[in-house]
């Protein structure tokens, strides 16, 4: 029995209609998520300025811009963790973005399937350690040897003209240089997950075609693969930096609780999450409004470094285009 010509066009049309409906409804579940999202962070930004305000009163500009921090003495200065926690963010990305990006690269580009794999393995295996693991490996083990090795590599480039101040004295095993290896070893798999993806998106016959003129393999990954890939891997850096700078726990037992601004890799420091997680348990009053303070700038530099760096790669995949 076959469909007559004129219920044709009506199931047609109920069928559109109810794609519609689907459409729809998927468009409002997804506002009504975003905007959970949204209402979430401005409640938790709300209510954490709110407990803070008594420090940020007190204090003014200067607990941001000081960096005396005496909590027997009245005084809340911020300004040395901020510096720890850059410092020792930036070191953590010296070590791990070369070795996130060699890591891709020898992932996508040379391993064969079996080594493929079981380094991708490896490397998922490793983002899943909880990174208390890395830090009482970096505060029992690591921390232990690193004096003697660090007192070796800085006493010769301590003379070095206008370099000598970062490799000075003192050489505590607790210091800016342990913590940012531990944060390295944390970043280093994240990073190196959504490069080998980004990597993996170069279209084949870009690199074919590059491989076809007479390239090398290498002069290959330079002229298709690294311009494609440019804004994936910014992306992926900048959340790695997010990663380091919002690290409690590994970076307090190795970092060496310091509050000091000096560029010396092997001095002890601090950072904002690393003295948050150390005092807050007996901290009361202003000092505990102080260390929620401290959270709420922690808080506002993850919001700008998300920022720029969407901004950085909008920029760069224009380029790319």
């Amino acid at each position: 029995m076959s469909t007559s010509p004129a219920v044709a066009p009506a199931e047609r049309r109920l069928a559109r209609r109810g794609s519609r409906r689907a459409d729809d409804a998927f468009r409002l579940l997804s506002l009504a998520a975003s905007l959970t999202v949204l209402v979430v962070l401005g409640l938790i930004a709300w209510s954490t300025t709110k407990e803070a305000l008594p420090a940020f009163q007190e204090e003014g500009l200067g607990f941001v811009t000081s960096a005396r921090w005496a909590p027997n003495e009245g005084a809340f200065g911020a300004w040395a963790f901020v510096f720890g926690t850059f410092f020792v963010s930036f070191i953590a990305l010296v070590f791990a973005v070369p070795a996130s990006i060699g890591i891709a690269l020898f992932i996508t580009e040379l391993a064969p399937a079996p080594v493929r794999r079981v380094t991708t393995f490896v490397m998922d295996l490793l983002a899943a350690v909880p990174s208390v693991v890395f830090g009482l490996w970096g505060v029992s083990v690591l921390a232990v040897r690193a004096p003697g090795f660090y007192e070796a590599i800085g006493s010769p480039l301590s003379a070095i003209p206008g370099l000598g101040g970062a490799f000075e004295e003192p050489f505590n095993g607790k210091s800016f240089l342990t913590a940012g290896f531990i944060l390295a070893l944390l970043i280093t798999p994240i990073i190196t997950s959504i490069t080998r993806d980004v990597f993996e998106t170069t279209p084949r016959g870009q690199k074919e075609a590059a491989l076809a003129l007479g390239a090398t393999r290498w002069e290959m990954i330079r002229g298709a693969v690294f311009p494609h890939s440019r804004a994936g891997v910014i992306g992926a850096v900048l959340l790695g930096l997010g990663r380091a700078m919002g690290e409690t726990i590994a970076a307090a037992l190795v970092i060496g609780a310091g509050a000091q601004t000096g560029l010396r890799l092997f001095a002890s420091g601090d950072a904002l999450a690393a003295r948050i997680a150390n005092e807050f348990g007996e901290a009361t009053g202003t000092w505990r409004s102080a260390l929620i303070g401290l959270g709420v700038v922690l808080f506002g530099m993850t919001i700008l470094v998300n920022l720029a760096a969407t901004a950085i790669v909008s920029r760069a995949g224009r380029k790319a285009g």
